[in-house]
């Protein structure tokens, strides 16, 4: 009777197979397709080219602007024609390219990172997520905005348009840390609540190491001593 039963039971799980196996199987099926969107990827790399090869550019032009630039100051400076407003404007020129230069280049080392493989340099610089690079480029913006409202000022050629720019670009700046300001308080807040998360773990984890010891200590010592 038993046999009988156990051959039922066994004909019936052949029949009907259960959750288990189908989930495995399912899972089993869909496993070339979850390779193949993790692979997808990969197309990123093409982003990641083409803006590291605009940053590139924009070094290369800033450094040939800035060899150019001195080059000609030295010139004006021995034939007694030189003029720092405009030998101002034209470096602070220079160094605008050069940081538009670097937010190409802290994009395109950012997705590789972030989509491709993990780098050491991304890490010193702290962009370890989407936050951190939107963190990283927003600083970067800001500073680029100071940067040109300073040639605008050094120039002073229209002071009604040099207020109004420096207003706008005032209201872009401040909307800009009140963002970036907010993002690091949330990430705080994150960093913050998985620290106490792990304090936890921790804790609990270190309770029942005690009490696992404490009940090997107790086995112990209701053991039988041999005479």
């Amino acid at each position: 009777m038993k046999r009988t039963l156990s051959d039922a039971r066994s004909s019936a799980e052949r029949d009907h197979p259960t959750d288990e196996t189908d989930g495995r199987s399912v899972s089993q099926k869909l496993a070339p397709v979850g390779r193949a969107i993790g692979r997808s990827r990969l197309i990123v790399l093409l982003a990641v080219l083409a803006v590291l090869l605009v940053a590139f550019s924009l070094f290369l032009l800033g450094t040939i602007k800035a060899m150019t630039g001195v080059w000609h100051a030295w010139q004006n400076l021995f034939q007694g024609r030189i003029n720092s407003t405009d030998l101002t404007v034209e470096f602070l020129e220079i160094v605008s390219l050069m940081l538009k230069a670097v937010i190409f280049y802290l994009i395109g080392v950012g997705l590789y990172s972030l989509f491709i493989a993990p780098l050491n340099l991304t890490i010193a610089l702290g962009v370890e997520s989407l936050t951190d690079l939107e963190t990283k480029v927003i600083s970067v913006v800001v500073v680029i905005m100071a940067v040109t409202f300073l040639e605008h000022f050094i120039l002073w050629e229209n002071p009604a348009e040099t207020l109004q720019r420096g207003i706008a670009l005032a209201l872009v700046v401040a909307a800009l840390v009140i963002f970036q300001t907010y993002n690091h308080r949330i990430r705080e807040e994150q960093r913050t609540e998985g620290r106490e998360e792990q304090a936890r773990k921790e804790m609990v984890e270190q309770d029942r190491e005690h009490q696992r010891n404490d009940s090997v200590r107790e086995a112990k010592s209701d053991a039988p001593t041999d005479e």
